[in-house]
């Protein structure tokens, strides 16, 4: 086994690859992003205070700012401003009209104030990662943003602990699909008579199954359809080319974070499935896809139709619904997903 690099190896090596993404860096390095950001401390990075309780009533004193959270293969940034922070003990909230967001706190575990210089000047950042050192949040301040409260913000969320290193836990690998075959008539009954969403978790959590389990277990009945790996590609045009707006879910252990509106300017790049609009940006690894089901819940407002993609782990990537206009309607969103190809085995 190599003898792990001390944080003057690891500055280092940010020095001789300053054009290297810092979560490649870390991989690269066999450490964890965490411990890469911890090596800076003292060198324009302070350590500070990681519980959202203590961190997101602050934040809308920076004013405008660009949120990011990111899972294996999708990245979610969307610009706009925290507003009204709720607590809770195991899940709290950011419920604002651009930036929305699901906490997580348990896994808020080490907190970094980043201040990086570039070409065009300081880049400022609040970086927030889980026991095994992986990013749950990061909060990157913009020219628009409330400059003048960055040093005071910084000072009110300073640590005691000011150390270069972290004890990092490894994290449990993504549950893969969890079947209950005895149960399968059990669950389409129950799925019949939801009510709501979030209903939806318990029930599957008491018959012994998982969010893709269940939905392998109900494929090609009522409420759910499988359809192609490659089609996500051709979803996200359908939207943008209709207009339609969505309501579009990407998280880690941490933190999930939420589009409400539209997605028009839809590029790819390589591997990368971008959707690139001047408050939301969106990259998706559309090679990591492995599986993807249109499914439907009903609730007291009508169905509520999804889209909802897996990696080969069993990992949720990112999950996609359809925005109701002011009539209650959902557009052109049933017909996009209906246009969705089946997924057929020959498919990978």
């Amino acid at each position: 086994m190599n003898k792990p690099l001390n944080p003057s190896e690891i500055r280092k090596a940010q020095t001789d690859n300053q054009d290297k993404r810092a979560r490649d860096l870390a991989a690269t390095l066999g450490i964890s992003e965490a411990d890469l950001v911890a090596a800076q401390v003292g060198f324009g990075v302070t350590r500070i205070a990681a519980h959202p309780d203590t961190v997101m009533p602050l934040i809308p004193e920076l004013g405008e700012v660009m949120a990011l959270t990111r899972n294996e293969s999708c990245v979610h940034e969307r610009t706009g401003t925290f507003e009204k922070y709720h607590s809770g003990e195991h899940a709290s909230m950011v419920l604002g009209k651009e930036i929305d967001t699901r906490i997580f706190p348990k896994h808020w575990v080490y907190g970094f104030a980043v201040e990086t210089e570039t070409p065009k000047g300081p880049r400022r950042s609040l970086q927030f990662f889980d026991a095994a050192g992986d990013a749950v949040q990061k909060i990157y301040l913009r020219d628009t943003s409330n400059i003048d409260a960055w040093e005071p913000l910084v000072a009110k969320l300073k640590e005691d602990d000011q150390s270069q290193t972290t004890e990092i836990t490894p994290t449990p690998a993504s549950e893969p699909a969890k079947m209950n075959e005895s149960k399968r008539d059990i669950l389409l009954d129950k799925w019949a008579r939801l009510t709501d969403t979030h209903q939806f978790g318990l029930v599957i959590k008491k018959l012994g199954m998982n969010r893709l389990g269940s939905y392998r277990h109900a494929a090609g009945e009522r409420w759910v359809r499988r359809v192609e790996n490659d089609s996500v590609e051709g979803f996200l045009n359908a939207v943008s080319d209709a207009k339609q707006k969505v309501i579009f879910f990407v998280g880690s252990k941490g933190n999930i974070q939420i589009h409400w509106g539209t997605l028009d300017n839809i590029k790819v790049m390589g591997p990368w499935l971008n959707v690139l609009d001047p408050r939301f940006n969106l990259h998706l690894r559309g090679d990591h896809v492995s599986e993807v089901y249109v499914v439907e819940k009903p609730t007291k407002r009508g169905p509520a139709i999804s889209l909802e993609a897996f990696d080969a782990k069993g990992g949720l990537i990112f999950q996609c619904f359809g925005q109701r206009d002011d009539s209650g309607e959902l557009g052109a969103w049933t017909d996009i997903l209906a246009a969705l190809p089946d997924y057929s085995e020959g498919d990978a």
